[in-house]
This record gives structure tokens, C-alpha cells and sequence, in this order.
């Protein structure tokens, strides 16, 4: 267990032979002190670089428990004076934690970097637990994550992706522990001692907040691998990070580049380790359909059309950066376009067939009365589904306050069926529901455990949650259904 007594602190002066002063400045942290005692950390610290305008040196904020544990550890007398951080009333999360959930947290807080070192501070952090936590939708990810907040009661700055998880959010967190909480985001910029912010309002603001937070909670972790939500993480101080996600598979260098910003996985439970115990039992179906004669024709003349560009340009369409090249050729290239197009063109024939709409038909009718979701990967195939089957559907042109009307609905049991595109495969509450109903998606293993878990949660209505692929034959549907599973 953690040692969660205050550090001792000892008053330092930074004119001491050989002293150190560390403070927050616009995303980084300056460090002043004798040349010769902070030329030495370079080894150790390789983004340490010289600051000739004010003659001191600088690191990126991320790297400040990385700096601090270094100076301490060289036994360097340090001022410390990088957190800001405002006084938190007592927190207290009346949650009680599942036992795999209780490891999940106890495996990040066995995390703490933080040396057990004399030193002069103007904060009481005394914890610094980083790392990710990778459960299945449904498993309490957020439970972890308040207890986690109670746990260290230091300030804190939850990201979400998304309008729907910051509201969530917001509500879960004012109810759990009845103080002011801020938002980045929606149209609000007010900070709390607990602060919510969208990705998208944190990497606007980091670099003027980043002192003022002693734990970040990243939820929905790999959106931080993007390009610019990178720096996010670089620009904040605080020393506790926890990353959430169901899955963190991304097809790019971001496990890296995460892990440097948050930490590795610590914990991961997956959903077949749960499944009848605290998560429902679940099937998954896979049922095959086959296109008609003209459907065959239309699709075959269209994948002929984009191979065979394929093999003239050499692009094999392995990585995502093969599938950028071809957009980057289109521009100027007639051929590389009506390629794209061909693709395009294929993807809608495979999609939407007609014998998925009757597949989809029997499924409804076997499971007539139960709580049910279409998800499919385009607007114009969810659009079809509702109304073919009078099925109220959510994409990303619902609005917000149609979006809450159909999910109430759907919570209280007035709808029993919607359709949606994408949407809700994160960051939106959505109700229990025993059926789902994969028509289309994407090869990602991400997409695919979302998905999944919308139906994994326990209820009293069904013994066995079921979740139906259904996937065109001798297309390349087959190979994007293998690569999720």
C-alpha cells in the first residue's frame, strides 16, 4: 500500500551552494541554479535544454516529477514552486469498489514515483501514480477513477473526448462529492478545484492551468495519441496521471507516445473475464449474407476498378499512411480518384445490401420486445434502417436535446430499438440494452469492444446478452469483421 503521509518538508534557500528552484512557466519547467549542477540531469533528462533568454534551463511540464526525483536523488537542494494548487474539502466517494476494480486501482497507485525526499514546496502532493487503466464498457471505469480522485484529494482535471461524457461528467462528479465542480468546454470556461474539460478546450488552455492541477484524468485515453492532444499531456504539471479506455489498440506510434505521457497499462481486465459474474454473459453471431446478381456485378467492376490502382501505383494499403497517399494522389491524379470513388462505391454495395435489411428483419422479429441497438457506419444505411423499421436513429447530425429525448426513451422503455452511426460507440451513457446489431463497422478492435460492451451490463430482463455481426460473404467485409475480432 501507499504511504499517503505528508512529505516532511524541510526550508531550503535557493543562494545554498549548488541550490535548485523549479517553477511552472507556460507549459514548461524553468529551472534555475548553478550551470554546472543542472548541465549534469542531461543524461538523465534529454529534453532538458538551456533558455539563454532568461539564463536558466527548461523542460517540458510533463517531465517535472522526472526533474524533481533526479535533484533529490543527487541529494540537490531544491525549491520547489511548480503547483499552484488550491485547498480541497475532505472528498468521500460512497461507491464501493468490485474486487477487480479494487486491484485495477491499488495496481496504479503501486505506480508512485514520487521520492520519499526531504523538500521545500508549496503544496502538500505527496503521490504521484501514473498509468492506464484498460477495461471493458460497462466494468465501472469511472467509479475507479472517482475513488482514485478521493484516494489522492488533490485538484483535479478530468478530459473527456466529447460534450455528452463532459456533461456525465459533470453530474456524476457534482453528486459524488457535493462541491463546485469547473468546465472547459460547452460554451464554459470556469476552473474548480475539480475541473471537466473536453480534449479540445484542455489544448487550448493547458499551458494556463497546467500548475494548477495535482492529478489528470485522461478518460478515453488513446484520443490523447492524436497530433495535438499531445501536447495536452506535455504542457501539464501534474504529477498523478490515470488514463481510461475499453481498449488501446490505435494504429499509429501513439502506445508510445501515451505511455510517456501517462504511463503504461497497469491494469487490464477484459470483458470475457467478467462476462456472467459483473458483467452480463454474451454470444456474438456472425451471420452471413450474400449480395444479389446485381449487387455481385456492380461491386466486383467497382473493387476491380480500386485493386487494380492499387497495383499500378505499388500502394498495398497495409497502413493508414498507404490509405493517406492515395487521398494525397487523388488531388492531381484522375486515376487515383475514380479509384477512391470505386472504393467508395463498393464499401455502400457491401454496407447496405439488401439481404443485411432482411437479416436485419428476422433479428428484430427473434428479439421482438427487447432493448436493441443497430449500429451501422454510415448516416445513409442508419437512416434506411429507421425508415424501413420505424426506428428512431441518432448520428452526428441529431442535436443534443433530440440525442437525451431518444435515449430517455430508450431508458424508459417507450423505444425498445434505435439505429445509430458511430455515435454511440463512446462517450455517451447509453441505456442497458440485450441486443446489439453490428451491419457495418470498421476492422478496429476498439470499435468492435465499444460496441460490446453496450450490452454487457447486468439486467434482470435476459440471462445472456447477444450481439449480432452480420457480414457480406466473398467481399472485403469478411477481412474487416476478422481484424476487429
Amino acid at each position: 500500500m501507499i504511504d499517503r503521509s505528508p512529505l516532511p518538508v524541510v526550508s531550503r534557500s535557493s543562494d545554498a551552494a549548488g541550490a535548485v528552484e523549479l517553477r511552472y512557466e507556460d507549459g514548461t519547467i524553468r529551472i534555475d541554479g548553478e550551470e554546472s549542477v543542472v548541465h549534469a540531469l542531461e543524461p538523465a533528462i534529454p529534453s532538458l535544454s538551456s533558455d539563454r533568454r532568461s539564463g536558466g534551463w527548461r523542460v517540458p511540464a510533463t517531465r517535472y516529477v522526472d526533474v524533481r526525483n533526479e535533484l533529490c536523488d543527487r541529494d540537490v537542494p531544491v525549491e520547489d514552486r511548480v503547483l499552484a494548487l488550491e485547498s480541497v474539502p475532505d472528498l468521500e466517494s460512497a461507491y464501493e469498489l468490485r474486487s477487480y476494480q479494487h486491484e485495477a486501482l491499488l495496481a496504479w497507485l503501486e505506480t508512485d514515483r514520487w521520492l520519499d525526499r526531504p523538500i521545500e514546496t508549496g503544496t502538500d502532493v505527496d503521490c504521484a501514480p501514473a498509468g492506464v487503466l484498460e477495461l471493458p464498457t460497462g466494468s465501472g471505469k469511472t467509479v475507479i477513477a472517482l475513488s482514485a480522485i478521493e484516494r489522492l484529494s488533490v485538484p483535479t482535471l478530468v478530459v473527456v473526448p466529447t460534450i455528452d461524457l463532459l456533461e456525465q461528467w459533470q453530474r456524476e462528479l457534482e453528486a459524488e462529492f457535493e462541491v463546485p465542480i469547473g468546465r472547459f468546454g460547452g460554451g464554459e470556461q470556469r476552473r474548480e478545484a475539480i475541473t471537466v474539460s473536453t480534449y479540445d478546450s484542455a489544448y487550448l488552455k493547458a499551458d494556463a492551468v497546467g500548475d494548477r492541477f495535482g492529478l489528470v484524468v485522461f478518460d478515453e485515453v488513446h484520443h490523447l495519441g492524436g497530433e495535438g492532444y499531445r501536447q495536452i499531456g506535455r504542457l501539464l504539471a501534474a504529477p498523478a496521471r490515470l488514463g481510461l479506455t475499453a481498449t488501446f489498440e490505435r494504429p499509429d506510434d501513439a502506445h508510445e507516445v501515451i505511455a510517456e505521457l501517462v504511463g503504461p497499462v497497469v491494469s487490464r481486465v477484459d470483458a470475457d473475464e467478467l462476462a456472467g459474474d459483473h458483467l452480463a454473459a454474451y454470444d456474438v453471431k456472425r451471420l452471413e449474407v450474400d449480395l444479389t446478381a446485381d449487387e455481385r456485378e456492380a461491386y466486383e467492376r467497382n473493387q476491380e476498378t480500386f485493386t487494380g490502382y492499387l497495383a499500378r501505383s505499388n500502394i498495398r494499403m497495409q497502413r493508414g499512411s498507404d490509405y493517406q497517399e492515395l487521398v494525397k494522389r487523388s488531388g492531381n491524379d484522375p486515376e487515383a480518384r475514380e479509384a477512391l470513388l470505386a472504393r467508395q462505391r463498393a464499401r455502400e454495395i457491401v454496407f447496405g445490401s439488401a439481404a443485411k435489411l432482411e437479416a436485419l428483419e428476422g433479428i428484430l422479429e427473434n428479439h421482438r420486445g427487447e432493448r436493441t441497438i443497430v449500429f451501422t457506419a454510415h448516416n445513409d444505411l442508419a437512416y434506411d434502417v429507421s425508415e424501413r423499421f420505424l426506428i428512431p436513429t441518432i448520428t452526428h447530425q441529431t442535436g443534443a436535446a433530440e440525442r437525451r429525448e431518444i435515449l430517455e426513451r430508450f431508458r424508459e422503455g417507450t423505444y425498445t430499438r434505435i439505429a445509430t452511426s458511430n455515435v454511440l460507440d463512446e462517450g455517451v451513457d447509453v441505456p442497458d440494452a440485450s441486443v446489439a446489431v453490428v451491419l457495418s463497422g470498421s476492422g478496429s478492435e476498439r470499435e468492435f469492444t465499444q460496441r460490446l460492451g453496450r450490452i454487457l451490463r447486468p439486467s434482470e430482463e435476459t440471462d445472456r446478452a447477444l450481439l449480432y455481426e452480420v457480414v457480406t460473404a466473398d467481399t472485403s467485409e469478411e477481412s474487416t469483421a476478422s481484424r476487429r475480432r
